[in-house]
């Protein structure tokens, strides 16, 4: 993948070697609990049960897509840990994703907002509660910013065998997805519709939103350009598929627990996940990624 073209995005805060807080600063609800399941699938196999142990502990109850944090709480000021070229990295396919998207909203007489990107390492605190390295990189609609611990990227290589720096981009472009998503409308929407849906019928709701933020990820890809075009090169789609195959809800599942149950699912099956990254990159058009 050629970077460099681009403008790195100012819109990135640099949270690593800080340290922060653990569960407190509005940790303590559902959606502290909930969000990597919720608006992301990039965790570690096996952090599910952890997570719904502590919900069940504090006694939480109720639920909802996008129910509040509360406010973010910036972590003391440490060294930061985090490798240059890991933050140039970041903050170009970041800015990459803004100068693609503010090109497609115009396309629509609209003005792209940008998110902010988190990086932090261990724990820290976000709009929505708690960020933990086990999550999984988030995205949090209470203060529009999405939120990544760095390491994920070696478990994405090492124990998800979905290397590579497209692997990575698409990581990023899935979240900034959801910020999309956020912008238009549709996780309130989708918000809604849970509120009076069996939990199947939620769950069922929910990967129609992952799987769209999937095929955004696919439309942000197909449109970036640099000075000799496209920004992809031989191998990275292949990336990008076996990302998307390694993170389906039958994958992990199957890895976690040995056996599949379809009407738990919340992200879609590796398959699904795969075809809707595939429309994204095939159409390059927003309009068709569906949810």
């Amino acid at each position: 993948m050629r970077l460099g073209g681009e403008g790195p995005s100012s819109n990135f805060e640099d949270r690593t070697g800080s340290g922060g807080g653990g569960f407190g600063g509005g940790g303590g609800n559902l959606l502290g609990c909930l969000l990597p399941f919720i608006l992301s699938r990039f965790g570690i196999v096996g952090v599910l049960i952890l997570l719904l142990g502590y919900c069940a502990l504090t006694s939480l109850g109720g639920g909802g897509l996008l129910t509040g944090g509360g406010p973010t709480t910036t972590a003391p000021a440490g060294k930061s840990t985090l490798d240059p070229q890991m933050k140039d990295f970041l903050v170009r396919v970041l800015g990459s994703t803004e100068e693609t998207w503010t090109e497609v909203f115009a396309k629509s007489r609209a003005q792209y907002q940008p998110t902010k990107l988190v990086a932090y390492s261990d724990y820290n605190q976000s709009g929505c509660g708690a960020a933990q390295a086990a999550m999984g990189p988030f995205y949090c609609p209470t203060d529009q910013s999405i939120y990544i611990d760095p390491n994920f990227f070696k478990e994405l290589a090492r124990r998800f065998g979905a290397p590579g720096d497209f692997a990575m981009a698409y990581v990023i472009a899935h979240e900034v997805g959801h910020h999309v998503q956020d912008l238009e409308g549709t996780l309130d929407e989708a918000h809604n519709m849970q509120a009076a849906a069996t939990q199947a019928q939620g769950n069922a709701i929910q990967v129609g939103v992952e799987l769209q933020a999937d095929c955004y990820a696919g439309v942000w890809a197909a449109n970036a350009r640099d000075a000799q075009g496209s920004i992809l090169e031989p191998g990275d789609i292949e990336e990008g598929m076996r990302a998307a195959e390694a993170i389906g809800d039958d994958t992990l599942q199957r890895q976690m627990q040995g056996r599949v149950v379809p009407d738990s699912f919340t992200h879609g099956t590796s398959a699904q996940r795969m075809e809707a990254l595939q429309k994204g990159l095939k159409t390059g058009d927003p309009a068709q990624c569906k949810y």
